[in-house]
């Protein structure tokens, strides 16, 4: 149920470089990990972009937002100087950019398609096929450990990525689990539960898996509170304190 790394860095180094960028994932290396959570966003050409913010001011400076914004220009941003001085200049990546480095070093994704607002179906699809287009080898084989995981909180994304790459694995991200959470799960094919830690409860976490489904929980920044939820049966999770629990931690 769940063929995954079970710890993985989230937005690529946790509290320790800016998030979502090449850095990060030099960060998340050097602490060990090969596992990694992301969030991908159409900028105004349609070209994905590893960003979590809609609008400009938290990890890149001034105004504006990523969907009014072309790649390029995004690409130019400084997403580090908020962090530290040690991190000034270090840019804004394409999708392709930061799966090649992936790639490259054999680290697994957990690919979260993060839509602006109006741009679910769009941006669903998008990642689903640039995903395929790096993963042609590994569908062809038909081995889900070597495929990333996409998921989202946006249900008319993932509908949209199945349509467009069916073969690739999918996850339902919620908040708070809904009632109806395993027919949507259903409805999208998805093999995974994604959800809010702080939510879960042992009897979720049991109904999850006798639903046969993967069950990912974020962001657990807390060794006590990651072996209580091991315990229940969550399968993996995602972690800000890379330095606190490891990738072997489970």
């Amino acid at each position: 149920m769940w063929p995954y790394p079970k710890i993985v860095a989230h937005r690529g180094g946790g509290t320790l470089a800016p998030e979502n960028t090449i850095a990060a994932l030099r960060c998340g290396l050097a602490y060990g990990f090969r596992a990694v959570e992301f969030d991908v966003m159409l900028a105004r050409d349609g070209v994905g972009m590893v960003m979590h913010d809609e609008q400009f001011g938290r990890t890149v400076p001034g105004l504006g937002s990523v969907p009014t914004t072309d790649a390029a220009d995004l690409a130019r941003l400084d997403a580090g100087a908020w962090f530290g001085p040690e991190f000034r200049g270090e840019p804004v990546p394409t999708f392709t950019q930061f799966a090649e480095y992936c790639q490259a070093q054999r680290i697994w994704m957990n690919i979260e398609i993060k839509p602006a607002a109006g741009f679910d179906a769009a941006t669903g699809r998008w990642v689903a096929e640039a995903t395929r287009d790096l993963f042609t080898d590994a569908l062809a084989a038909g081995d889900p450990a070597g495929l990333p995981l996409l998921s989202s909180f946006s249900m008319a994304a993932l509908a949209a990525a199945r349509d467009a790459v069916p073969a690739l694995p999918r996850g339902c991200l919620f908040d708070s689990m809904p009632d109806d959470w395993q027919a949507q799960a259903a409805a999208l094919g998805a093999v995974a539960i994604h959800t809010n830690h702080k939510h879960l409860t042992p009897a979720l976490a049991l109904a999850v898996k006798a639903a046969g489904l993967g069950l990912f929980c974020y962001t657990v920044n807390s060794p006590e509170r990651a072996r209580e939820i091991l315990a229940w049966g969550v399968d993996g999770f995602c972690t800000d304190r890379i330095d606190l629990i490891g990738p072997a931690f489970a």
